[in-house]
C-alpha cells in the first residue's frame, strides 16, 4: 500500500502546518471504506478537544484527479479518493496519539506489521508531493494564474489568484457573487492551475 501512494492529497485548512516537529511522521491509517472523511474530521475534533497539535500535525485524504464524461457528453474533471479506505496522519508517534487514532470511529488500524505502525519513507512522501523538511505541498501558483478549484464547496469554480498565502497553504480569488465581488480562499490542495 504505501509505495503505490503516488497524486495528491487533501490537505486540512483549519490546521496549517506552521511548525514542523521533528519527531513527526506521515502514517497511513486504514478506516472502513466510505468513512474517510468522518474519520478526518473526528480526528480533527479531537485533536482540538484535547490541544494535541503539537503532536497531532495534519491529516488528509489522498485524491487523484481524473475526468468523467457527463450525461451532455462533456468532460469534467472530479477528485477521486486515490486510496479508497485509507487516511494519512502526520503525527508525532506516542501512545496517546497512538490511542486517539486508533479508538477514532471507523478506524480499523494502522498499515504495518501487527500493531506496530511504519511511517512513510522520504520517498513515499515525494510521490506523494509533499516535502518531507516543511510537510508542506509543493506549488507553483503565482499571483495572476487562472485556477479551477477541483474539490470543496467551490467545486469547478475559476478564477484568478489574487494573493497565495504560504503559510496557511491558500490562495484567495475573487467570486461573484449577488452582483459583487467576494474573495474565497481555497487550500492548495483543492485547485489546479487552468
Amino acid at each position: 500500500m504505501a509505495e503505490d501512494l503516488t497524486q495528491d492529497t487533501e490537505l486540512n485548512e483549519e490546521q496549517p502546518v506552521t511548525e514542523t516537529n521533528p519527531d513527526a511522521n506521515w502514517y497511513v491509517v486504514h478506516t472502513y471504506s466510505g468513512y474517510e472523511k468522518k474519520v478526518k474530521d473526528n480526528i480533527e475534533s479531537t485533536i482540538k478537544n484535547r490541544k494535541l497539535q503539537d503532536t497531532i500535525l495534519e491529516v488528509s485524504i489522498p485524491l487523484q484527479e481524473v475526468v468523467e464524461i457527463n450525461k451532455k457528453g462533456q468532460r469534467v474533471p472530479v477528485s477521486r479518493k486515490l486510496f479508497p479506505g485509507y487516511v494519512l496522519v502526520h503525527m508525532v508517534m506516542n501512545d496517546e496519539t497512538w490511542y486517539v487514532v486508533r479508538n477514532t470511529r471507523g478506524v480499523t488500524g494502522f498499515v504495518g506489521p501487527g500493531s506496530k505502525p511504519v511511517p512513510l519513507t522520504e520517498k513515499e512522501m515525494e510521490n506523494l508531493g509533499i516535502n518531507s523538511e516543511t510537510g508542506k505541498v509543493a506549488v507553483e501558483f503565482e499571483v495572476g494564474d487562472t485556477i479551477i478549484a477541483t474539490a470543496g464547496a467551490w467545486e469547478n469554480t475559476v478564477g484568478a489568484i489574487r494573493s497565495i498565502n504560504e503559510s496557511k497553504q491558500t490562495v484567495t480569488i475573487m467570486v461573484d457573487m449577488f452582483g459583487r465581488e467576494t474573495p474565497v480562499e481555497l487550500n492548495f490542495m483543492e485547485i489546479r492551475k487552468m
